[in-house]
C-alpha cells in the first residue's frame, strides 16, 4: 500500500498549493496548445499512439511516443496521482524528441481507463481526493512488478526500441517509489531511474523502497522538493547510504522548489528548477542508457 507520508505529500501538493503563477500559466498554455493543435510527428518528427498492454491484472492503457525513424532506448514513465493526462503526454513527447521511445502508463488501469479525472474535477473536492488516494493506496511492489515486466516486454517488441540498450524509468510524486520498484523488478534491463519529488522512498518501515537498492543495477537521479525534505529530513541520507553500499551511482539533491514542481500542469510548477531537473535527467540517460 502507499505509505502515509506519500499520501500526505500528495495532499499537500494538490490541496494546499498556491494559485498558478504567471510563469506556470504560460507553461500550461503552451502544453495545451501542443496537445490540442499538433501531433508529435507534425511538431517534432515523432510517431505516437495510444496503446493497450496486457498485464497479469488486465489491459493497461498507455501513451507510446518515439522518434519517427531509428531504434532508441525505451523509457517507462510513472505519472503522479492524477495519472495519464495531456500534461504527461506533452512531457513524453519532449523526452521522445530527445531520442527515446517513451511509454507513459496509466497506473490505475485496474479500476479506470485514463483520464482519471473528468473535466472540472479537482483533487480539492473531498470525494475526488478520496477516490485518488484509494487508487494510489492499492498500488504495491507486487502490482508494480507485474506491470513492469509487461511494459518491458511491450517495449522490447517494438521496432522503435533498441532492445540491446538498457531501459530507463521516471516517476513523479507517487511514481517515485514505483521507479525503485521497477529497477528492483528487472535489474538486468533497467539501467537508469529518476524520481521527481517522490514520496516515501526511504522510511523506517520494513517495506521501505530504499531497502531494495541492493537488488538494483541502475544509476539514479533523485530530485527532492524542499518541503518534502523538511518533512522527511533523513530520507536523503538513507538513500545516499544505501546507494553507496550497493556501489551504484546516484545523484541525490534537494531542489529549492515545492512538491510537484516538475509536472507542467502543477499549481507549483517551477520552470527554472524543472528545467534544471530535466537537464540532469538527460545527462543520466545519455550515459546510463547509451
Amino acid at each position: 500500500m502507499c505509505d502515509e507520508q506519500t499520501i500526505a505529500d500528495d495532499e499537500r501538493f494538490l490541496a494546499n498549493a498556491p494559485p498558478v503563477s504567471r510563469r506556470a500559466f504560460g507553461a500550461l498554455s503552451a502544453a495545451a496548445s501542443i496537445a490540442a493543435c499538433t501531433t508529435g510527428s507534425e511538431a517534432q518528427g515523432l510517431t505516437e499512439a495510444d496503446v493497450t498492454i496486457t498485464t497479469p491484472d488486465g489491459d493497461c492503457d498507455a501513451f507510446f511516443v518515439h522518434p519517427a525513424s531509428g531504434k532508441h532506448p525505451g523509457v517507462i514513465v510513472w505519472p503522479d496521482i492524477m495519472g495519464l493526462r495531456p500534461a504527461f503526454r506533452t512531457m513524453g513527447r519532449r523526452l521522445a524528441a530527445a531520442g527515446y521511445a517513451v511509454l507513459t502508463v496509466n497506473p490505475f488501469y485496474r479500476v479506470q481507463r485514463s483520464p482519471i479525472l473528468a473535466e472540472g474535477e479537482s483533487f480539492s473536492d473531498p470525494p475526488i481526493r478520496q477516490k485518488l488516494l484509494g487508487l494510489a493506496g492499492a498500488l504495491t511492489r507486487e502490482t508494480t512488478g507485474g506491470d513492469t515486466l509487461a511494459f518491458i516486454r511491450f517495449l522490447d517488441n517494438q521496432r522503435a526500441v533498441d532492445a540491446s540498450k538498457k531501459i530507463g524509468a521516471t516517476g513523479y510524486c507517487m511514481g517515485g517509489k514505483m521507479v525503485l520498484w521497477t529497477a528492483a523488478t528487472a535489474p538486468d534491463r533497467v539501467g537508469a531511474g529518476a524520481s521527481f519529488h517522490g514520496g516515501g522512498l526511504a522510511t523506517n518501515t520494513p517495506a521501505s523502497p530504499h531497502l531494495l537498492i541492493p537488488e538494483m543495477k541502475a544509476s539514479f537521479l533523485i530530485a527532492i522538493a524542499q518541503n518534502d525534505d523538511q518533512s522527511e529530513p533523513d530520507a536523503k541520507n538513507m538513500l545516499r547510504a544505501a546507494f553507496d553500499a550497493a556501489h551504484l551511482s546516484a545523484e541525490i539533491e534537494v531542489y529549492p522548489a515545492q512538491h510537484g514542481w516538475c509536472a507542467i500542469d502543477s499549481r507549483v510548477y517551477d520552470e527554472a528548477q524543472a528545467e534544471r531537473a530535466w537537464s540532469r535527467l538527460l545527462a543520466l540517460f545519455s550515459t546510463a542508457l547509451a
